[in-house]
């Protein structure tokens, strides 16, 4: 007898929504993370530094970029670790905090960054930003900032 799956009708909105979002997380990383990690070796978590890094005119301390992604701080010391030892970051002393560092892409970082971003959105086109028109793509973000913001509640 085969298995009969809920539809969207049997299932309440939130469980559904609930589920869209993790589903599409789900899929969305691990299709980034092997594009990244074949074209550039570079898994999404240490994307996901650079790509915050190079969103920022300055340099990050190192606490922002723990309270900024998806990572505890101590994957964010060892994704940077790993990043400085790879020559795409460095770390300089804060100058207004000197217990503190701050992160910044080297010239190097900088370039992977810009072609690892390039294959991010190659491989999402088809199945995430093809898909969506601009009025969907305002309504996912309002959505994650919505979500984001009230993340300790």
């Amino acid at each position: 007898m085969p298995k009969k799956k809920l539809t969207q009708a049997e299932m309440p909105v939130a469980d559904h929504a609930f589920y869209g979002l993790v589903w599409a997380g789900t899929v969305m990383t691990d299709r980034v993370d092997r594009a990244l990690s074949k074209a550039h070796d570079l898994p999404v978590s240490w994307f996901e530094v650079l790509l915050w890094l190079a969103s920022s005119p300055d340099p990050v301390p190192a606490s922002v970029l723990g309270n900024s992604t998806m990572l505890s701080r101590s994957q964010v010391s060892r994704v940077v670790d790993a990043l400085q030892s790879r020559g795409l970051v460095t770390r300089t002393p804060s100058p207004s905090d000197a217990r503190s560092v701050e992160v910044s892409l080297t010239p190097e970082g900088h370039q992977l960054f810009e072609a690892a971003d390039a294959t991010r959105r190659e491989c999402l086109a088809p199945v995430f930003t093809d898909l969506l028109d601009q009025d969907d793509l305002q309504a996912l973000s309002t959505v994650w900032t919505k979500l984001k913001a009230n993340k300790d509640a």
